[in-house]
């Protein structure tokens, strides 16, 4: 098999995923989305490094690096042609394009009736403001997001319509979410990484305030999900369509679980620290698997 490992950045998980990849026999070719070029003149004008003027039989996809508005869509525009092509992605662009866009994630999850807390998505401040004032009130306030944020950055708690940005701020998109807290006052929720429709590990993340990313000085803690979360995070990652991913849930006080998150691109650095299982092996043999099938996850039936 011709493998590529498109990773643009993170040294730890690129150096994990391809000593999982070698010990799996593989002999992945280490490239950027950056350096694919397209030129017309050739057999195939899709040009990936490594690969002497032919395509791969897989791609196991780390990492997108920030960029414009042009250069994101021509990286994802050589991920669809991939595909398009009969190379099996993990994960795929339609994927990415689902999760980094948590309007849709959240659409997606309500179609396919999995617990997630009430969202509310809207384009002007008005707007916004009429669904705080009949939503939230102190104590019971709704989380801002960004559409496009991750790893908890600029997430807000809004009690009143007055706490809301400028439609500038936001990028013209208010995502507003019901923020559901914890019965007995803790900061705490739940990260479970799912593989080849799997839930494989999984981690408490505590926090000392209401955000609990990792990233942002959460503690990771064992855990082992159980039978409901496990099955609630290979739901959400089902509807999505990823390969892998790290799901997010929190508590719903009923003893069930809701899903915040689905991260198309996780890091697990935080979640090794707390699980025996080799995180970069799963993701590496679960890809390898789907390579030799020739399968790329699908958006299951009811989706967008």
């Amino acid at each position: 098999m011709r493998i590529g490992l498109a990773a643009d950045n993170g040294a730890w998980h690129k150096a994990r995923l391809l000593a999982a990849l070698t010990e799996l026999g593989a002999a992945p070719v280490l490239f950027s989305l950056a350096d694919v070029t397209v030129e017309t003149g050739h057999p195939e004008p899709l040009l990936v490094p490594g690969f002497g003027g032919s395509l791969p039989d897989g791609v196991l996809l780390r990492t997108i690096a920030g960029g414009t508005f042009e250069a994101t869509t021509m990286r994802l525009g050589v991920l669809h042609a991939l595909v398009a092509a009969g190379t099996v992605v993990w994960n795929g662009p339609s994927a990415i394009e689902r999760s980094v866009d948590k309007a849709m994630t959240s659409l997606l999850l309500a179609r396919h009736r999995i617990p997630t807390p009430e969202t509310f998505v809207l384009s002007r401040r008005d707007a916004a403001a009429e669904v705080v004032a009949r939503e939230a009130a102190p104590g019971r306030p709704l989380v801002l997001k960004p559409l496009f944020g991750s790893q908890g950055e600029g997430l807000q708690l809004i009690a009143r319509p007055e706490e809301l940005p400028p439609e500038e701020l936001v990028g013209r998109v208010y995502y507003l979410q019901r923020y559901v807290a914890r019965r007995d006052g803790a900061w705490q929720d739940y990260r479970v990484f799912v593989c080849a429709g799997r839930a494989v590990a999984g981690m408490i993340r505590e926090g000392d305030g209401w955000i609990t990313n990792v990233h942002r000085g959460g503690r990771p803690l064992p855990w082992r999900p159980p039978a409901r979360a496990a099955e609630l995070a290979e739901a959400a990652a089902a509807a999505v369509g990823c390969g892998y991913t790290g799901i997010d849930l929190v508590e719903d006080g009923e003893g069930g679980f809701q899903v915040l998150e689905v991260n198309s691109m996780p890091a697990w650095s935080g979640l090794q620290q707390v699980t025996p299982v080799d995180i970069a092996r799963e993701v590496a043999a679960g890809f390898l698997a789907a390579v030799r099938a020739g399968r790329t996850p699908r958006l299951v039936a009811g989706g967008a």
